[in-house]
């Protein structure tokens, strides 16, 4: 099966894995998938994530989800620029999550990160996701 928007997919096995209280859920490995992993887990919003393979050879991506007193971490994953519809902004227009308590995830030219590491780095690019 053809996968047409492997972050969307991402942030729905997370978002499905928090509704169910798991604590891990496991996701096909891309460095994409990684990039955007590694903004979470410096970020706070996630312990962890390790490669591992499967029976048939396949990579995938473990991701130990975060829960405090009970309750996920992460409050609201939105995904921003899809396939059908790209959304980019000049380091001037990145937005803010509310009021700086959430973070954008940002594909630059300079790699995946987070909106503030953007804004020092002044680089603008396109804007994946929003996680609060």
């Amino acid at each position: 099966m053809v996968m047409n928007d492997p972050i969307g997919d991402l942030l729905a096995r997370i978002r499905n894995a928090q509704m169910r209280n798991r604590t891990a859920v496991m996701a096909p490995a891309s460095k994409l998938r990684s990039w955007v992993l590694d903004v979470l887990k410096s970020e706070g919003f996630i312990k962890g994530y390790q490669a591992v393979q499967d029976d048939e050879g396949k990579k995938n991506l473990q991701i130990d989800l975060k829960y405090f007193d009970g309750q996920p971490v992460i409050k609201e994953l939105k995904r921003i620029s899809t396939p059908g519809r790209r959304v980019y902004t000049g380091v001037k227009d990145i937005p803010r999550v509310r009021q700086g308590l959430g973070i954008a995830i940002i594909s630059t030219p300079k790699g995946v990160m987070s909106d503030s590491k953007a804004r020092a780095t002044n680089v603008g690019g396109e804007v994946l996701c929003t996680v609060f």
